[in-house]
């Protein structure tokens, strides 16, 4: 019996500046439907790992490989277009259309219409912009301004545009930042209700120990460009080197915090 395919592949990425070693020969796999967690201190390389993956910075050395093809050093657009989506830590809308109006934008561009952004983009897809929207919560909101959302509801539209180009996996880089708690485990629990119906595999970087240890199905552990562990969340969080790293900074989880239990 065949086994799958991975849906990424990366084989020994690693990246310099100047003498620094900002990663080190990073090797890890994602399959489809899977939530896998990217964590690390600060200065631990994972917005350099996520700009590799997504084409914005050229890998020093190392391979990407997603769905079979190498997409090692290929430009943003070129990734996105194979079926990569991306939310940033924050977000960018345009904030005097409406919301269905942002995401028909993505849709517009992901269906390579030439088009004026202010006379064409009312009439394109509405009804696909009106799909996304709903299954991300924000079908009530499609006709109002973006400027008057609240904060979480902002990242939701981010899902929802990020989810325009039918992606097969998603890199969502601190996905619930400056979020409330409840909104921080709402936002990731839809996320991975999404990811898993559809197979789409996403890969995440979270400072929100609670979210990480909730969602993902694996963890990969970075501090100072080196991999020092990957895992589940109960072999991460049982891993020595990891809670000696983390001292202090929240990463031994205890699940009885979860649970309302006395510690």
């Amino acid at each position: 019996m065949s086994v799958a395919q991975p849906l990424l592949s990366v084989e020994g990425l690693s990246k310099s500046y100047g003498g620094v070693h900002a990663v080190r020969g990073v090797s890890f796999a994602l399959n489809a439907g899977e939530i896998l967690a990217l964590i690390g201190p600060n200065g631990a390389g994972k917005s350099t790992c996520f700009d590799m993956l997504n084409g914005q910075t050229t890998p020093g050395s190392g391979r990407i490989n997603l769905l079979g093809e190498d997409t090692t050093g290929k430009k943003p657009r070129e990734i996105w277009r194979l079926g990569v989506g991306r939310t940033f830590q924050i977000t960018a809308t345009f904030p005097t259309m409406t919301v269905r109006e942002n995401v028909q934008v993505a849709l517009v561009s992901y269906g390579r219409r030439l088009f004026n952004l202010w006379t064409s983009t009312p009439r394109y897809a509405r009804a696909e912009a009106g799909r996304l929207l709903e299954l991300v919560g924000m079908g009530g909101y499609a006709e109002r301004p973006c400027g008057e959302l609240a904060y979480g509801d902002l990242k939701r539209l981010e899902l929802a545009i990020a989810l325009a180009n039918q992606p097969k996996l998603l890199l969502m880089d601190e996905p619930t930042a400056g979020m409330a708690p409840r909104e921080r485990i709402e936002l990731m629990r839809l996320t991975a209700q999404i990811a898993r119906e559809q197979g789409i595999g996403v890969l995440f970087t979270e400072h929100d120990m609670d979210v990480v240890f909730e969602h993902a199905d694996r963890i990969l552990v970075l501090n100072r460009g080196s991999l020092i562990a990957e895992g589940s969340p109960e072999e991460v969080r049982r891993n020595p080197q990891v809670r000696a790293i983390y001292l202090g900074e929240g990463l031994v989880y205890d699940a009885r915090h979860r649970e309302g239990a006395p510690t």
